[in-house]
């Protein structure tokens, strides 16, 4: 089925907004999701709405939103201190959903998407902004999961078992 959606005016972004951070809260991102949405038809380009967006679609990992919906909006997202701070963000709660939903080689999967969220960080901290210090920070807590948590390793080598023709 399909509906003709109706446009929000440009006066009532900041409430939209203020309404994304509240169902956020609320834990209900695909609410605030749909809100970005909504402001984005109006103001396609507008920044704090394409960040809104990017979080609450990785408040949404774990569930049927994928990493690769999160990434499509970094291109998006203007600086590139911004850009690699937020791709930081995406691999790091990528890799705590999986921490979350457990099973076979989910230890490993957070421990390589916390490298990655950790090497993004670091990008972002050559970039940042004077007395800006939320790469440092994020870096930080990725490396102290890593070492409270001795699950979280990469694969060991001999874990790896190539198909033979045997």
């Amino acid at each position: 089925m399909y509906f003709d959606l109706k446009p929000i005016s440009v006066e009532s972004i900041p409430e939209a907004l203020a309404r994304v951070e509240r169902y956020r809260l609320l834990n209900e991102p695909s609410q605030a999701e749909s809100i970005c949405l909504d402001i984005l038809t109006t103001a396609p380009a507008h920044q704090q709405t394409l960040i809104a967006l990017l979080l609450a679609r990785t408040d949404q990992f774990g569930g049927e939103m994928t990493v690769a919906k999160a990434r499509e909006i970094l291109p998006q997202i203007k600086g590139d201190y911004e850009r690699a701070y937020y791709a930081g963000i995406i691999s790091e709660r990528s890799a705590h959903a999986h921490l979350r939903q457990g099973g076979a080689g989910s230890a490993s999967f957070a421990f390589y998407a916390l490298r990655e969220a950790m090497e993004h960080f670091e990008r972002a901290e050559a970039l940042r902004p004077p007395r800006n210090d939320d790469a440092i920070l994020r870096w930080n807590t990725c490396a102290r999961v890593i070492m409270r948590n001795p699950e979280i390793r990469p694969l060991p080598y001999e874990a790896f078992q190539p198909i033979t023709g045997e």
